[in-house]
């Protein structure tokens, strides 16, 4: 099978690479970027590295995106329109406002938003005119906003990934004493992209519910990120275990001093260290894939360190550095569905009515069963009313970014700024879009 990433150029393209070496399932990778220099030393890296099994699957570079597509049987989608100059903009104009900036959350979520929707939906339509029967994959953030806008173009062809419900899952399992890869294990999540809760965990079909107990137990609950980001006492107020993004609404204050305070932006950091890293390989090929390793773990070790900075300064636990978390979400994806293995992902796809007060359209997070069908939404507890208030005013904040992208509308893109709940000012929404340029 022929599996084609479109942004091949991007940091974690060896990631996806490494975790398909010794995997039957695809036998070629083509790479396509508008950037060649990513894109050449992306190939270096690949060249280079060491695979279980001594070997990966045949790499090839496609000049145009029609060439990569056609004949594709995945594509996956992990494009970021703007570089990482535009992620940098994102997050700085807001906070001159004193509004948060950050990739996929607030302000900086949206504008990152306005910016890549255009680009993915001409993608959708290359792929549904040159390569219809793909499956489409898509990375490229913000996930739930443009796996919507992608999918009313392809249907249910294009599945959104995202890493943490999967890493959030299994440290909270592991922290319970469950193995979350035994047969029955089970759990129960839902939300939208960056906006979800784990709210049951099972070792078995009819076993008892761990989460409460999880919950009550400080000392657990010190051992695992999420634990450690939210603190006992208000996990314990709550009642579940949110996505770690969460963070980012019930410490807002906290969160944005932090990042105000940090020396540089998190698109700041990263494009100063990836910068390195390209132009460093560029000139040594041969050393590319030892100064990929090393950059990826400063990576990882730097990972959302202005939230853990807010609540106490902490360090992340050695397991979750391997960077292997969507990696493997997209492998699992793609071999149920090419084997018609089945199994039970938590994936970004239209809901079609697991989520009752949401229409069968609107793209959500939650747990789906895959198969050569694709993935099905499973049936899911209704969220509490806490929830769905964030989820309803997650979700026009979408659609009306969608909608601005899509007409060009200042108005539709005011709204998609101005209602989002941690955006406090219509003034300051509004400077924000004209200091954006629109």
């Amino acid at each position: 099978m022929r599996l084609t990433v479109l942004g091949g150029g991007g940091f974690r393209v060896p990631l996806v690479y490494r975790a398909l070496a010794g995997d039957p399932t695809v036998d070629e990778v083509v790479l396509y970027d508008t950037d060649e220099r990513r894109l050449r030393v992306v190939a270096s890296v690949l060249a280079s590295m060491p695979l279980p099994g001594g070997r990966g699957p045949a790499v090839r570079v496609a000049a145009g995106l029609d060439e990569a597509l056609r004949g594709a049987d995945f594509v996956f989608s992990a494009i970021r329109v703007g570089g990482t100059a535009g992620r940098v903009r994102d997050e700085r104009v807001p906070l001159a406002e004193g509004v948060l900036g950050q990739e996929t959350v607030g302000a900086g979520g949206v504008l990152y938003g306005l910016r890549t929707l255009p680009v993915a939906v001409r993608i959708a339509e290359r792929v549904r005119a040159v390569a219809p029967s793909a499956w489409v994959v898509n990375f490229t953030n913000p996930a739930g906003m443009v796996t919507e806008a992608m999918a009313r173009v392809l249907g249910p062809r294009v599945i959104g990934i995202c890493d943490s419900p999967v890493g959030l899952v299994r440290r909270a399992a592991r922290a319970a004493g469950a193995d979350p890869d035994a047969p029955g294990f089970s759990f129960d999540y839902v939300g939208l992209n960056h906006l979800g809760w784990l709210r049951g965990m099972f070792a078995a079909p009819d076993g008892p519910n761990l989460l409460p107990g999880l919950l009550a137990d400080p000392v657990a609950l010190s051992g695992f990120e999420e634990g450690r980001l939210f603190g006992p006492r208000w996990l314990a107020a709550l009642g579940s275990l949110p996505n770690e993004y969460l963070h980012y609404y019930y410490f807002a204050r906290e969160a944005l001093d932090a990042v105000r305070s940090a020396q540089a932006t998190r698109g700041e950091f990263l494009a100063d260290r990836q910068e390195v890293f390209y132009a460093g390989a560029d000139d040594a090929p041969a050393a590319a894939y030892t100064l990929w390793e090393a950059t990826r773990r400063e990576r990882e070790e730097t990972y959302m360190a202005e939230n853990r900075a807010a609540t106490g300064g902490w360090e992340r636990d050695p397991h979750d550095l391997d960077g292997g978390g969507y990696d493997r979400v997209a492998l699992a994806l793609m071999r149920a569905i090419a084997r018609d293995e089945r199994t039970t992902l938590v994936l970004n796809v239209p809901g079609g009515g697991a989520v009752p007060f949401l229409d069968p359209e609107a793209v959500v997070e939650v747990p789906c069963q895959v198969g050569a069908f694709g993935a099905r939404p499973v049936p899911v507890a209704p969220p509490d009313a806490h929830q769905a208030g964030l989820m309803l005013a997650l979700k026009a904040v979408e659609r009306a970014a969608i909608e601005a992208a899509a007409t060009g509308s200042r108005a539709a893109a005011l709204r998609a700024l101005a209602l989002h709940p941690l955006v406090d000012s219509a003034a300051a929404a509004d400077r924000i879009l004209t200091a954006s340029g629109w």
